[in-house]
């Protein structure tokens, strides 16, 4: 079981990454919100920035629309974020920047704006470097627009959800050369933090043939943890509950759980590793 040591400070140099994947219902938004909250349930301490227009991951756990009030779309206009207490969720260890309708027009004022692609960096700076999370998660739009590139830009890894469908690796080429031409022009501590496949079947030849290719491109890069397609994951946001709350017991909270362990375990290990990024 992930667990937080005693001896670990209350203030930390979080690690910030980008949940990223230009095409759309490949699990993103599942595995930002179910992450999250498996990170949080072992007692680590993680901040959720819904930067999605659609607002998945605020529906996901449960703030309506109504009741979202400031959030990613105030954090990217005024530059500098609210009092924590504006985030906390109803979660032990789990803060949630929320996404709003206001967000859908960010795209456009954010092309007239001075040091655009910077608006997120510059918004999460006093975080940087000493921060009450461990991790700090962005759910990004399933496209390449102005907002993703923000969440890159402020980023220092990318989490990749990789459906287990055909086409998964020729969809995802589009992402790793923006990520390159992230790091070359915009971010230099950019890196791929690795690749998660989800919606997997163990009933389906495809799942596997896809699983192969990905770890025969990406290497050590694919997650051992693989989310499986599981109904439960796919009921717990229309009951505005993390599968863990919904259904613990089940294929899919345990995959997260699993998938956080592992992330925590891959940061210690190897948090500096630089990964391949090129385009197939």
């Amino acid at each position: 079981m992930l667990e937080t040591k005693a001896s670990d400070p209350a203030v930390f140099k979080p690690r910030i990454l980008a949940i990223a994947n230009q095409k759309g219902g490949v699990g993103k938004t599942t595995t930002a919100v179910n992450l999250a909250a498996a990170l949080a349930a072992a007692g680590v301490p993680v901040l959720l920035i819904d930067f999605d227009p659609q607002g998945n991951a605020s529906t996901g756990f449960g703030v309506a629309a109504q009741d979202r009030g400031r959030g990613s779309y105030q954090l990217i206009d005024d530059g500098e974020p609210n009092d924590l207490d504006t985030y906390r969720t109803k979660y032990d260890h789990l803060w949630l920047i929320p996404s709003g309708p206001d967000l859908v027009g960010a795209e456009v004022e954010l092309a007239g704006k001075d040091r655009r692609e910077f608006r997120l960096r510059d918004a999460l700076a006093v975080w940087r470097d000493a921060s009450p999370f461990r991790y700090i998660l962005i759910d990004c739009p399933p496209s390449l627009g102005l907002l993703t590139l923000n969440a890159l830009v402020a980023a220092d890894g990318v989490l990749v959800p990789l459906q287990c469908e055909f086409y998964a690796l020729e969809g995802i080429s589009g992402l790793t050369r923006t990520i390159e031409m992230v790091r070359r022009r915009l971010n230099p501590a950019l890196r791929l933090c690795g690749v998660v496949l989800t919606m997997y079947d163990k009933r389906n030849n495809l799942s596997d043939l896809v699983a192969d290719d990905a770890r025969g491109f990406f290497g050590e890069w694919v997650y051992e943890t693989v989310i499986p397609r599981n109904v439960r994951l796919s009921e717990a946001p229309s009951h505005g509950v993390p599968v863990f709350q919904y259904d613990p017991r089940s294929a899919g909270a345990l995959a997260y759980a699993q998938l956080a362990e592992e992330l925590v375990r891959r940061d210690h290990a190897a948090k500096r590793k630089a990964a391949p990024v090129n385009a197939r």
